[in-house]
């Protein structure tokens, strides 16, 4: 399923750059769509703010690498004003991406990565791309400040404990942010191990992992190919790649990543991964689909229900940045809880538990 949008009004925007080249591609690709106007421009973090109260747009895309005032501290001047959505544009470096993941944890809404050849931003895919998450932002919730902070405790947790529990979890547009909800509360002593797709392109899902795994008691990493899965570990897919899970014929669950064709246009996809594990003889299986366009986990959550008898949570969508993915996945019946964001870790606690 795919959430429709309708547009009765034009979607206004500003768009920042401190590179007039860059404000004039992006501004005439938005302009080429009948749904959106550009109502300014801003070549600095200090013009963006004076434009953002004078035009009031309802979409902000927001450079990160500036001069002076940064799109990151920009980004936390403008969630002074109000709620306005704001898309991040971001190089394909490392240092970009973990500027992007910042700026995702700070509020924005999503991001838009910049070609390294500069003038393959007129391509036809990243014409749409850009025009596609603009108009997704601008039904976009912007993310509550969450509480979650970095946690210094030394971890407890042991190696060695026997997999007894699963967990999968699925988002989107929103879930950067969202996860800091949940993967930080999770103890290190928790009596289960996570899987996470997050659709996001290659090279910034080690940055989040990274982030998170600053953030928790428990051990965050990017997936590896045919890495055993560990009690009290949380595995990110990493952007570009299918994760999936199966057992050896010594009965040991690992992770396969593999470079098989986008299903539903994402790689790595919900629903691959818990496909995947739902042809597998386990029985402790919680599924948990969160903050998301689209559809994407609908058919898993199915077949683990059928398979498996997992059970299954859904973001509620007051606290959903996008409510596609949980709805489609509601609407199929066999979601059992349906909680706000800050409620997912405490539903998965009551289902796994911890080791004594």
């Amino acid at each position: 399923m795919v959430m429709e949008i309708n547009y009765n009004d034009k979607i206004r925007v500003l768009v920042v750059d401190d590179s007039a080249f860059m404000r004039k591609v992006i501004s005439d690709i938005l302009d080429s769509d009948t749904g959106i106007d550009v109502i300014g421009t801003a070549k600095s973090g200090i013009d963006a703010l004076e434009k953002t109260k004078k035009l009031k747009p309802d979409v902000i895309t927001l450079d990160i690498q500036m001069p002076g005032m940064d799109g990151i501290d920009c980004l936390k001047e403008l969630g002074k004003l109000g709620k306005t959505p704001v898309i991040m544009l971001s190089s394909i470096t490392q240092n970009g991406a973990e500027a992007t993941i910042q700026a995702l944890a700070e509020g924005a809404i999503d991001f838009i990565t910049k070609p390294s050849n500069i003038f393959d931003m007129n391509g036809e895919g990243k014409r749409k791309e850009i025009i596609e998450k603009v108009k997704i932002a601008s039904r976009a919730i912007p993310s509550l400040r969450y509480n979650a902070k970095a946690n210094k405790n030394n971890r407890r947790y042991k190696e060695g404990v026997p997999l007894t529990n699963l967990v999968l979890i699925g988002t989107s547009t929103g879930g950067p942010r969202a996860l800091q909800e949940v993967v930080p509360l999770i103890p290190d002593n928790v009596n289960a191990s996570f899987l996470v797709v997050q659709h996001m392109p290659a090279g910034f899902t080690k940055s989040l992992a990274e982030r998170l795994d600053r953030m928790s008691k428990v051990r965050v990493k990017e997936a590896e190919d045919d890495e055993p899965i560990k009690t009290g570990y949380v595995y990110i897919a990493p952007g570009d790649y299918h994760m999936t899970a199966y057992k050896t014929n010594k009965e040991i669950l690992k992770i396969k990543l593999t470079k098989d064709s986008p299903v539903g246009s994402h790689r790595p996809s919900v629903d691959v991964m818990l496909k995947s594990v739902s042809k597998i003889s386990f029985k402790n299986v919680v599924a948990v689909i969160m903050t998301g366009m689209g559809g994407d986990g609908s058919e898993g959550v199915k077949m683990l229900k059928k398979n498996n008898n997992a059970k299954i949570i859904a973001q509620d969508e007051n606290s959903c940045v996008v409510f596609g993915m949980p709805k489609a996945a509601i609407e199929t019946g066999v979601v059992d809880i349906v909680t706000p964001l800050r409620g997912i870790s405490n539903e998965i606690m009551k289902i796994v538990g911890v080791h004594k």
